[in-house]
């Protein structure tokens, strides 16, 4: 039975979204865009237009938003949740990088500039669903906490693309239209594998904080480990057996996470077992005092107080969709500042 509480939990959701984001291949276009320009034989101009659709795939938001918005808010689709945007997400990934491949190795005949736009378009853009599927999920896991969850989850996906540099140099050195399949099979796989763990729970505790501020340590020695690696691999060139310990120590660093997620879980299970047993005490002494004297209510004391919970409480967890949200200024004030 722990084994299942700590299998699906919000900390472990956290867990699968941090590994989601950190293989998702964001920013590195800069390695196959060589081999992009010389097997499709583009000039330089040709090759920035593709680069733009890239740039624009992965700050193009609104559909992710909008499909998340659907599946888990407004529950327009039964069995809905994080995991279908995550799903479109990994198909849009494996196609985008796929046609990609398959157009640089020869497999298809070379398509052309706009479907090469279209390409490199869908595989930036499933970024985007992975980003939202995970940051708002974690938000809403820890309302309270709602600033460092995006710290923790953006700061994970700010060093994926050094964590996927040091695969290229370990599997695809020389190769980058290998490390394009790459990009088609890894952020796909990992995303499917992981997704279902990525689920809203409702439940918070009040010093949430203190054991999320476990992963911002952590990325900050990844990201200062992946610092050192690079500038090693600058000044001195290590052979195949150093690059595959640093990797292999890497992947460790990576896994470091779900130590903090099982042992924050562990201590939820042990603080509401407590919890239930101190309120489990406390009604039977209220039922033995009720035995012993009675007391009733004047008419109508009761339904009074149900019927201010009934106004109170919807308006607690109520949320606004996307007209709502047009509406006020916040919004207004957060698309400025993203333009």
């Amino acid at each position: 039975m722990r084994r299942l509480r700590i299998s699906s939990s919000k900390w472990i959701a956290t867990v699968a979204s941090i590994w989601i984001l950190c293989s998702c291949g964001a920013d590195t276009f800069s390695i196959y865009s060589s081999v992009l320009k010389s097997s499709q034989g583009y000039d330089q101009s040709t090759l920035d237009t593709v680069a733009f659709f890239k740039d624009f795939g992965s700050n193009s938001g609104v559909l992710a938003g909008l499909l998340y918005s659907a599946v888990t808010v407004n529950n327009n689709f039964r069995g809905g949740g994080p995991w279908v945007v995550h799903a479109a997400g990994a198909i849009q990934n494996f196609f985008g990088y796929f046609m990609m491949w398959a157009s640089v190795s020869g497999l298809i005949q070379r398509p052309p500039v706009a479907l090469m736009c279209l390409f490199i378009f869908l595989s930036n853009h499933a970024g985007v669903f992975f980003a939202t599927a995970n940051l708002v999920t974690g938000v809403q896991n820890f309302p309270q906490s709602s600033g460092t969850i995006v710290g923790v989850l953006k700061g994970f996906l700010g060093i994926n693309g050094a964590i996927m540099v040091q695969a290229y140099g370990i599997f695809c050195k020389g190769k980058p239209s290998t490390f394009i399949l790459m990009l088609a099979l890894l952020p796909t796989f990992v995303s499917i594998v992981l997704m279902s763990f990525v689920r809203i729970y409702e439940a918070n505790t009040v010093d949430d904080v203190k054991r999320l501020n476990g992963f911002p340590i952590v990325a900050l020695i990844i990201a200062g480990y992946l610092m050192i690696i690079l500038i090693l691999e600058n000044i001195f060139s290590l052979p195949l057996w150093a690059n595959i310990i640093t990797f292999i120590f890497m992947l460790l660093l990576l896994a470091s996470p779900l130590g903090i997620a099982i042992k924050a879980q562990r201590e939820d299970s042990m603080r509401f077992s407590q919890m239930f047993s101190s309120e489990s005490n406390h009604s039977k002494e209220n039922q033995a005092k009720d035995s012993l004297e009675y007391h009733e209510l004047p008419d109508g004391e009761g339904q009074v107080h149900d019927a201010l919970d009934d106004k109170i409480l919807p308006y607690e967890d109520q949320g606004m969709n996307l007209l709502q949200a047009l509406r006020t200024m916040n919004f207004w004030l957060l698309f400025i500042a993203m333009v």
